[in-house]
């Protein structure tokens, strides 16, 4: 298990956003909006803070990514919210991507997963008691981490589930969150003060690559 490397990239934090970084990280209100509330509230542990600040050394390449982020993760998506924390959890899982796994525990708790529901989407898509559309979600996140492919047997089941649209939505999510995982992951972006890690044992599950 890895000990807390340096940061690669400062965060830029709100204090010193100007107008050009405001502007690019407004792409995605709902992130920047929940960040500057609770900075201005005098919290140092806004979720996401340090990755919004990281981006802000690059707008041009904030605004566009963060519009894209903006689709896939919110309600421009076709995709209901709890199908969306679901695939961006077992991403983040399999990437050894801590944290944005953390940050999602509670949007994934919110939208309506269950801990029992956590504790699958970490076993993968053969744990016991999912739901079959849930287990193929998993799977068809699950071949593209392996294959950048979804298994006809596997799309074809989830095509009887979800529309076209749906279908895409789910792929550039999963690729969305998995470029995000490489990017936050080689930046080396720590979480934000205040803001738990996993416990000791789920970190160790998670960076020895054991599901059990």
């Amino acid at each position: 298990m890895p000990s807390e490397p340096a940061q690669r990239i400062t965060p830029i934090l709100p204090s010193a956003w100007n107008d050009v970084i405001l502007d690019a990280l407004g792409a995605f209100p709902q992130g920047l909006g929940f960040v500057l509330s609770r900075w201005k509230d005098g919290g140092v542990d806004a979720r996401g803070m340090h990755v919004l600040g990281t981006m802000a050394h690059h707008p041009a390449l904030a605004k566009a990514f963060l519009t894209f982020n903006a689709h896939v993760s919110s309600g421009a998506s076709t995709l209901p919210v709890r199908v969306r924390e679901l695939v961006i959890l077992r991403i983040s899982w399999l990437r050894q991507a801590e944290y944005e796994f953390v940050q999602h525990i509670i949007l994934g708790l919110r939208a309506g997963l269950t801990q029992e529901e956590l504790e699958r989407i970490r076993r993968g898509p053969d744990a016991p008691g999912w739901d079959s559309v849930d287990a193929d979600l998993v799977r068809a996140v699950d071949e593209l981490h392996a294959h950048a492919h979804i298994e006809q047997p596997t799309w074809d089941r989830l095509a009887a589930s979800f529309n076209t649209m749906q279908l895409m939505d789910l792929v550039f999510l999963i690729g969305c969150y998995d470029v995000l995982a490489m990017a936050i992951k080689t930046f080396q972006t720590r979480l934000e003060p205040g803001v738990a890690p996993l416990d000791p044992a789920l970190r160790a599950r998670m960076f020895n690559g054991n599901p059990g």
